[in-house]
């Protein structure tokens, strides 16, 4: 059974948050004009604990909460769920907030809602309410273990399989991979799994809120950026990069692990290097299938005409300045 089918069967693990995660401050990276870059739970302050996402059990009514700094947020309501995991896809109100002391309370067209230490009270146009409780969503994947054959490219011990720019940080005792690293060999198809976290940067907007890519072959870019709660566009998290939006927003809150697994197919070329397939992906994040056996004409982005090659290329992990991490990073390729 290939990693993806396997993938198809698993949903995501939903349990009530615990609290900050534990660990030292390691200090906040500043990038422009931003205010705050935070790479810990510990360094992000009291917005981070009011970001996230709430769910009731009956009637079922989920809401992602968008922190954007200095204690203003949005609360994206969604009614039957959360994305891939009950929401339809089309209900969507938001509600914008603000923290004042112990609460923070939103409000719109569509209602209010009130969050406190007992949950987030949502409250219609018409009078009913539901309360919230805040949980944690872990990605099915996180933690997979590679099969036999795989290419380990990091595990937490060296950048062996990395070009001159493969660098490790330890960030709460953890040796990550930072942003930037490009592979030294090159691989055609197969299938890929890596970890990604990226930054708390509840000021930065768009294409500056933790920005990043996986690059396939150094020309398919399948972004990574925190849009948490946004509706899906073509240079979101998910997306072929200005080509294709994910199906679905499957992005987790900023500082919470997630997963990519890509089962990707190269391009194909006759005898006389003529293309005659384009290079295929069905595309994983966090357990939800975000672009499924999607046909690729050409590079993403500025790789638009960037030669495709019948060799393959390097896996890239693009470098936006952002400090987007990685771990738990390895490929299975396909024959």
């Amino acid at each position: 059974m290939t990693m993806i089918t396997t993938l198809g069967h698993i949903f995501f693990a939903v349990c009530l948050a615990r609290g900050p995660l534990a660990g030292p401050a390691l200090g906040v990276e500043n990038k422009r004009d931003v205010a705050l870059v935070a790479v810990t739970v510990a360094d992000a302050g009291p917005d981070y604990a009011v970001q996230g996402e709430y769910l009731s059990a009956s009637p079922v009514v989920a809401v992602q909460v968008i922190a954007h700094g200095n204690g203003a947020f949005t609360a994206v309501i969604l009614a039957g769920g959360l994305p891939g995991a009950g929401w339809d896809g089309k209900a969507r109100r938001e509600l914008k907030g603000q923290t004042n002391g112990d609460e923070t309370t939103f409000s719109g067209e569509s209602g209010t809602a009130l969050l406190t230490a007992d949950g987030l009270t949502v409250t219609s146009r018409d009078g009913k309410s539901v309360t919230c409780a805040k949980i944690t969503r872990v990605s099915p994947t996180l933690g997979a273990k590679p099969p036999a054959g795989a290419v380990i490219l990091f595990d937490g011990t060296n950048v062996d399989a990395w070009d001159d720019k493969g660098r490790i940080d330890t960030i709460e005792g953890e040796n990550l991979l930072a942003r930037g690293a490009k592979t030294k060999a090159n691989f055609t198809s197969y299938q890929l799994h890596l970890e990604f976290r990226t930054p708390f940067m509840p000021q930065a907007k768009g294409q500056s809120r933790g920005n990043s890519g996986v690059y396939i072959h150094h020309t398919y870019e399948f972004q990574l950026l925190d849009t948490f709660g946004l509706v899906p566009e073509p240079g979101h998290a998910g997306s072929l990069y200005t080509l294709a939006p994910p199906r679905v927003n499957a992005c987790l809150p900023p500082l919470t692990w997630q997963t990519y697994d890509i089962d990707f197919s190269g391009p194909q070329f006759d005898a006389e290097g003529k293309k005659v397939k384009n290079a295929r992906a069905t595309v994983i994040l966090n357990g939800i299938t975000v672009q499924n056996d999607l046909e690729i004409p050409h590079g993403t982005g500025a790789n638009r005409k960037r030669a495709e090659s019948p060799v393959g290329g390097s896996l890239w992990l693009q470098d936006h300045q952002d400090p987007v991490y990685f771990r738990n990073v390895w490929l299975v390729p396909k024959p």
